[in-house]
């Protein structure tokens, strides 16, 4: 495995994704996962790519508890680590129209050691499995098997008010336990032809791309691709779901995304408004993440703190509009700029959210004569 890793280093690779890096070691007994020697087989490949290619990084591919999934990142082991956490909740959120356990876990659990990053992604060639600790839920009073049987079923269809059209992966009927495969667009409602499709594709790219680290674009998101069943017709491939979210490339939605009246066009153009924001923002440069409280279960917000002004990403989870009052800004100047529409907003009345909405509020202190103000 070292000899392979060198090889790639000197064909140019920079990043090696560590495969399941959790469960690189077995032993009778045990569930073998993250053994002792896991961690210790990725300190001694890292070593040496220290010495012989020290340009090359690894990143962990660790679908575990968040508490172990973190573990493997430091600059001895992973530098980059998937965020499973911020994915599975982002679509947690968007079932239960509250975005309260992701807001948990941006606060908590997105803190990394210095030299080392996330890389967020919203779809990736894997599954969704629901990574989130139960002791997390536990304090929200969710129960964390009950709500895990809950988004299987919502997210393959099997819930009256579901606007999903996802597969099971390695679907347990005994226990009710599954993963969900699944393109962004036929998970999001656009493939059942929800009118809210649209923009929570491109919310969910929107918490990605705002969040700290690294932001990861699936191939065909961009352009909605839906699910291709065509896999079942290949005995190769039939018995793997996943399949169906590794589609060909879709020259046709490309050609479509020209057209802004097409589903295609409205998601290329909404997520390359997004992709110039952020862009645009050197706050989004630092790994440094703040929870903020709107005031509303339905909406994300953290805040991106920078020199002398930061940035508050507020994500609309709910089907209906959402407001977050005045007072949740008093600490801030009621003049701000919405960085993703590049518009002049007015916080003095407070800020009204459309359904699915999002606005990259930039922020700076508010000042008071006789309080430290000039």
């Amino acid at each position: 495995m070292a000899g392979e890793m060198l090889y790639l280093a000197n064909l140019g690779v920079e990043i090696l994704r560590l495969d399941a890096v959790a469960f690189t070691w077995k032993r009778l007994g045990t569930t073998c996962e993250s053994q002792p020697e896991a961690h210790r087989l990725v300190r001694a490949f890292n070593a040496l790519c220290r010495i012989a290619a020290p340009a090359l990084v690894f990143k962990s591919e660790a679908i575990v508890h968040p508490d172990e999934v973190i573990s493997y990142v430091s600059t001895g082991e992973a530098q980059l680590s998937y965020n499973p956490l911020l994915m599975a909740l982002s679509w947690e959120a968007l079932a239960t129209r509250d975005a309260t356990l992701l807001a948990q876990a941006v606060a908590r659990r997105q803190g990394l050691p210095a030299g080392c990053s996330w890389v967020n992604y919203v779809r990736c060639h894997d599954d969704i499995g629901w990574t989130f600790a139960d002791e997390d839920a536990a304090e929200l009073g969710i129960d964390g098997g009950r709500h895990r049987r809950f988004l299987n079923a919502f997210y393959v269809a099997r819930h009256p008010a579901s606007f999903a059209r996802g597969l099971p992966f390695q679907d347990n009927p005994k226990t009710g336990d599954c993963r969900i495969a699944g393109t962004c667009a036929s998970l999001a409602g656009i493939e059942a032809g929800d009118e809210g499709g649209v923009d929570r594709v491109i919310l969910l790219h929107a918490v990605a791309l705002a969040s700290a680290g690294v932001p990861l674009l699936y191939l065909g998101d961009e352009v909605g691709q839906l699910n291709d069943l065509r896999y079942v017709d290949d005995p190769a491939l039939a018995g793997d779901s996943r399949w169906a979210h590794r589609p060909f490339r879709p020259d046709a939605l490309y050609e479509a995304a020209k057209d802004p009246a097409t589903d295609a066009g409205a998601i290329s153009r909404g997520l390359a408004r997004l992709v110039e924001a952020r862009k645009s923002a050197k706050e989004f440069a630092g790994q440094d993440v703040v929870g903020f409280d709107a005031g509303e279960r339905a909406i994300l917000a953290f805040l991106r703190p920078g020199d002398g002004s930061s940035v508050l990403a507020l994500c609309n989870f709910a089907d209906e509009p959402r407001h977050v009052a005045a007072a949740r800004f008093s600490a801030f100047a009621p003049a701000s700029r919405e960085l993703v529409a590049g518009r002049a907003v007015d916080l003095s009345a407070g800020l009204d959210l459309p359904a699915h909405g999002v606005a990259w509020l930039r922020l700076a202190p508010r000042t008071e004569r006789g309080r430290g103000g000039r």
